[in-house]
């Protein structure tokens, strides 16, 4: 754990740093225990072309959750092929899905928030876990505009969930930057946020949202909850499948 001086100074310094000098300071600090997860949303892929461009020692990897559109599985693809990046993708525990489904129904996430929650830890968090396992810094893509939970966020934190430096780089940017960012760089995004998809999750929990609506209502749409799938929260979520 890193100590509060230690964290203070580190924020204090990176505060004034772009994305791209941020995260070569912490690769610099920390070489080769710095990873970014992409779930190859609009602002991981303007992470993705910013390690690529300035050639960053930052490891890559995504979480394959086994229910992904056919679209981000097409956007991996180019993704890889036009940057020549190695993106490991991390997977559900087989036996953990099997009892899942098992115990619950294919769907079964549906029928409460708690069933859902037991899906999102057996295909997302576990294997999170394993991903993260061994570094330092974990990079992320989240924005204070994505969602009421997350304008709170500092820029670097530490996750004691996962006992890692978490920084979010692209934190304080607008949406308007993130898509000139994208528009200027010509890089690659998924169609469905043509579509009114704005934050892109697994096939069955995702829909498109109408003008006004909060970026986050097409996540689980059918449930009132804070629309989070455990692997940004305070603490984190623990299976209770």
């Amino acid at each position: 754990m890193i100590e509060a001086n230690e964290m203070k100074e580190l924020t204090r310094r990176i505060e004034k740093m772009s994305p791209s000098d941020g995260l070569a300071l912490l690769t610099d600090l920390f070489p080769g225990e710095v990873v970014f997860s992409t779930s190859l949303g609009q602002e991981d892929q303007v992470i993705t072309e910013i390690i690529a461009r300035h050639n960053l020692p930052v490891k890559i990897f995504t979480l394959d959750t086994g229910r992904l559109f056919y679209e981000t599985y097409d956007l991996l693809a180019k993704t890889t092929a036009k940057y020549r990046l190695d993106i490991q993708a991390y997977y559900p525990e087989t036996e953990a899905v099997q009892d899942l489904v098992k115990k619950n129904g294919i769907n079964g996430f549906y029928q409460s928030v708690e069933n859902r929650r037991a899906c999102c830890f057996v295909r997302k968090v576990e294997p999170l876990k394993r991903a993260l396992k061994g570094n330092r810094v974990w990079v992320t893509g989240l924005r204070a505009g994505q969602s009421a939970n997350r304008k709170g966020m500092p820029l670097l934190e530490w996750d004691e969930a996962n006992q890692i430096l978490k920084y979010n780089p692209l934190l304080h940017w607008t949406m308007e930057q993130m898509l000139d960012y994208l528009k200027e760089h010509k890089i690659p995004y998924n169609p469905l946020h043509d579509k009114g998809f704005v934050s892109i999750g697994c096939a069955p929990c995702t829909r498109a949202i109408s003008p006004g609506e909060d970026p986050r209502a097409g996540r689980w749409w059918w449930e009132a909850s804070h629309k989070e799938c455990g692997l940004h929260e305070p603490g984190q979520m623990t299976n209770k499948s």
